[in-house]
């Protein structure tokens, strides 16, 4: 549900991030769950794939968070990112 507040499409966002991250793009998967305060973004990408979105010492992953930092700091919306690892 898109509100002036808060944006739909920071799932899209992260989702083509990613995909133009990891070798498999067909992989990647991103699921949401919001509430009225926060929206949580999962991250899943092949097991493969999964040192490509966390980078060396974890900077690719700050940076993504990074991103949704600004965004939630502009549209009064906390946004939260986890990279699922199976």
């Amino acid at each position: 549900m898109q509100t002036p507040d808060r944006p739909d499409d920071m799932r899209a966002l992260i989702t083509q991030i990613a995909r133009a991250l990891v070798d498999i793009p067909s992989e990647v998967q991103v699921q949401e769950e919001s509430n009225s305060e926060t929206t949580t973004l999962r991250l899943r990408v092949a097991r493969s794939d999964v040192g490509k979105v966390i980078g060396k010492q974890g900077r690719t992953a700050r940076s993504l968070r990074t991103i949704l930092g600004a965004v939630s700091m502009k549209h009064r919306h906390h946004y939260t990112l986890n990279i699922i690892e199976e």
